[in-house]
């Protein structure tokens, strides 16, 4: 049994971390953002929570478009997930001042980024917004992944400026029963 101590309790995301380091993307009216977001959850599945703080410009812009995509970076990008999170889409276009290539949606007006693993475009479902956690609530109506690497080396947060990079995957389905496998 491993030994352990006491810890400050908002210190649980370093240990309970949700998933990936995604960058949402949004777009209305002419101008689009680009947001570094670890606060998100998969709610079933094809529908994703994000927590957007009002302070954003990314959540107006995200209210007033109903739409986003979801892209996920891979580990080459974590110095520009970095510095996107450093600025704010109401200062610059990020697409142009990072170098980013924005493509366009299938679905949606908000544009995806070319150098991402995947990229879910995403319609709003609902939004369960309070005054401390604004919750959308978000549908993927069209998704792109590349082909390889089948599991990509992801980023997670860890708090602090600590990031760790999604490693070796492990199967157990030959474990599972067969009803319990979701594909």
């Amino acid at each position: 049994m491993p030994r352990t101590h006491a810890i400050p309790p908002d210190q649980t995301r370093r240990y309970l971390e949700p998933g990936p380091v995604v960058l949402l993307s949004t777009a209305h009216r002419g101008e689009r953002g680009i947001m570094t977001l670890g606060w998100h959850m998969m709610l079933g599945y094809d529908l994703v929570g994000t927590y957007i703080d009002p302070g954003n410009r990314s959540h107006a812009l995200a209210r007033a478009s109903r739409a986003c995509v979801i892209n996920l970076p891979t580990a080459d990008l974590l110095d520009t997930v970095v510095r996107i999170g450093n600025c704010s889409s109401a200062d610059a276009d990020k697409f142009a001042q990072f170098g980013l290539s924005a493509v366009d949606g299938d679905a949606i007006d908000a544009p995806g980024i070319g150098e991402c693993h995947a990229r879910f475009e995403c319609r709003l479902h609902e939004t369960r917004l309070t005054a401390e956690y604004p919750l959308f609530v978000w549908r993927v109506v069209a998704a792109h992944a590349a082909k390889r690497p089948r599991w990509p080396r992801t980023l997670h947060y860890r708090g602090n400026g600590q990031f760790m990079v999604s490693g070796d995957a492990r199967s157990r389905r030959a474990l599972f029963k067969p009803g319990m496998l979701d594909a």
